[in-house]
């Protein structure tokens, strides 16, 4: 009986644990984590973000790679080997703390493949184990997850509640996404609750309908034609993009100094050479507030779907008011 007890309050802690994946590099993954993250924050929400990518690119969209926080994964590796509860790195912004990745992530692919051999794809859960304890006390959980690293990824998808794929229209970003939806299919038989609560087209063009229409048709294709698809796109915007990885800021952080900064004009009669942030990054900022609320709206029709013992919710694009 206790061991129904501690799995009951394990998968309460980990209800709202979204795993951003794609086996594809440079969908968008990280982006997505430190923006949505930065917004449910801002918004009020207690939120942590798990970075189990080995290059650490959180690090640099939140300005804190080399700082006393930024472990590079010491922390996270830790925890795993010893099966103790992760300790978060604190207020990297107000209401939103870090389990940092980085290199010594390495480590873990040879301790998982020794744990593997010994008690199977049980032993996937343990990201799970030691990530419950520190969930409890968030109202909503990204995890980060790193590409073309089966082991790394499967440990996400055995500890997520819901999986958030981005992708690009690109033969490369769809290819991506079919293969986590072989993953995701192996992931369920040890993760019964795993669910797939959408997919977001990352980087496209705002005008290139025709093409974001064949793509939305390819993951259909790719999840047996009844995926949950966002309606928000999150758009190119190269220089927003070189911006926020240049200075370590999220796009709604660098709308603000970009509203805040002298007009163009001024700079040239004063002659001041200032490097200037990109008008584009208000529009981002908007695609990424559009997403939260379609996210967040989506986590609540599931949520109350499975309490009236629905089995299906509305789709993902399907916007109303989000409770917490």
């Amino acid at each position: 009986m206790a061991r129904r007890t501690s799995d009951r309050d394990r998968d309460f802690a980990l209800s709202r644990v979204i795993a951003i994946v794609n086996d594809k590099g440079g969908v968008g993954k990280t982006s997505l984590a430190a923006n949505l993250g930065g917004q449910f924050a801002g918004a009020g929400y207690r939120t942590l973000l798990l970075d189990l990518n080995r290059q650490a690119n959180l690090a640099d969209d939140l300005g804190y790679r080399g700082s006393d926080i930024d472990d590079e994964g010491a922390g996270l590796l830790g925890a795993i080997v010893a099966g103790t509860p992760l300790r978060p790195a604190e207020d990297v912004r107000p209401q939103l703390d870090v389990v940092c990745g980085g290199a010594r992530l390495e480590d873990l692919t040879p301790v998982m493949v020794s744990r593997l051999q010994h008690h199977g794809r049980e032993a996937f859960r343990v990201l799970g184990d030691v990530l419950a304890p520190a969930a409890a006390g968030y109202e909503v959980v990204f995890i980060d997850c790193p590409p073309e690293s089966t082991i790394l990824t499967d440990l996400a998808l055995a500890s997520a509640r819901w999986v958030l794929m981005p992708t690009k229209s690109d033969l490369g970003g769809l290819l991506g996404m079919t293969l986590v939806a072989e993953r995701f299919a192996l992931a369920r038989e040890i993760n019964a609750r795993l669910g797939l609560l959408g997919v977001v087209l990352f980087a496209t063009g705002s005008r290139a309908r025709a093409v974001q229409d064949e793509a939305l048709a390819a993951i259909d294709e790719a999840f047996g034609g009844s995926s949950p698809r966002f309606e928000t796109t999150i758009r190119h915007a190269e220089r927003t993009a070189q911006d926020a990885r240049r200075l370590g800021k999220l796009a709604h952080e660098l709308e603000v100094e970009a509203a805040a900064q002298p007009a163009w004009w001024e700079e040239l009669r004063t002659g001041s050479r200032t490097r200037r942030i990109s008008a584009t990054a208000a529009s981002v900022a908007g695609d990424y507030r559009a997403l939260g609320i379609e996210v967040l709206t989506a986590l609540q029709a599931a949520e109350d779907a499975e309490k009236t013992g629905k089995s299906r919710r509305p789709r993902a694009g399907a916007r109303r008011k989000a409770r917490a």
